[in-house]
């Protein structure tokens, strides 16, 4: 089976909000099969516009993943009891709209906040570990009770401390111990942690339910440096049919060019159009990629 091959909304904005109807016609008619968005702008929406949003992607022939960086005051590994009760309650109710939009997958830095908040001079990471285990142990049951399977984003060193490697994740998910706690692997990220990306997704194996994508620089797949062979070999190698999303950001301005640190503008100036064009490129170059390395 084909993966199905997906695009983060947040590349043509400047915040992380937006008309996710809009976005699920866009990327239906640039070729792709999945739509991600955040899980957060779906809290304060009524049901009546959950169900909108899903009917469009129905409509559309589009699936929905969802990914979010967990906000710090939702930190489940925090110091303070408070704040990791409110993340627990707070992942509930992300787990809750999900589900209500029959979503699988939500992504992302669950098991802390993004960016990580930790104090200078921390050489051991024990104690913020074991807080998230055991909280995420709550998180995992009440998202298996809904169908809904957490996938633990694997960032590097600059953004959080507690997962980095392939490795570390596999045993975050062996404490975990609940089959709705599952790995996100993002090529961006292994970049910069891995020794070798085959080998990372081969430890990841069985775990592995979700997939980012995207060029050493962020601009879009084929538009860098990136190995490709050995990512979609080792993809291939371990029978990955899962979700491939990619998440390229290359505009200034706003909160999302603020939060990932977007200083200059890696577009060459373009419009939505060319935006679009790139998206649509990028699309067609992995799957051919995907293909090529079966």
């Amino acid at each position: 089976m084909d993966n199905k091959i997906g695009i983060y909304f947040a590349y043509w904005t400047h915040e992380w909000e937006g008309d996710f109807i809009y976005y699920v016609n866009k990327v239906a008619r640039l070729g792709f099969d999945t739509l991600e968005i955040c899980p957060a702008n779906l809290v304060d929406m009524s049901a009546q516009d959950r169900k909108a949003i899903k009917r469009a992607a129905d409509d559309a022939g589009i699936d929905l993943t969802y990914c979010i960086g967990i906000p710090r005051q939702y930190d489940i590994a925090s110091e303070n009891r408070d704040v990791q009760n409110a993340g627990v309650e707070y992942q509930k109710k992300l787990i809750d709209v999900v589900s209500s939009m029959d979503g699988q997958y939500m992504g992302g830095i669950l098991y802390s906040c993004w960016p990580g908040a930790f104090s200078v001079g921390i050489t051991d990471k024990t104690p913020f570990w074991n807080r998230s285990i055991d909280n995420m142990k709550k998180i995992a049951a009440y998202a298996e009770k809904n169908g809904v399977i957490l996938c633990m984003e694997v960032v590097n060193r600059f953004e959080q401390i507690l997962l980095n490697q392939a490795y570390e994740a596999v045993q975050y998910c062996r404490d975990v111990d609940s089959p709705s706690c599952r790995i996100l692997l993002d090529a961006f990220h292994m970049n910069i942690e891995e020794d070798d990306f085959i080998d990372a997704i081969k430890t990841a194996g069985p775990y592995l339910s979700h997939f980012h994508i995207g060029e050493t620089n962020r601009k879009t797949p084929g538009k860098g440096k990136m190995d490709w062979d050995s990512i979609c070999s080792g993809l291939n190698q371990i029978g990955y049919t899962g979700h491939v999303v990619m998440e390229p950001f290359i505009k200034m301005g706003g909160t999302v060019g603020g939060d990932i640190k977007m200083w200059r503008d890696l577009s060459g100036n373009c419009d939505e159009a060319g935006l679009d064009m790139m998206a649509k490129d990028a699309c067609a170059f992995i799957r051919r990629k995907l293909e090529e390395n079966r």
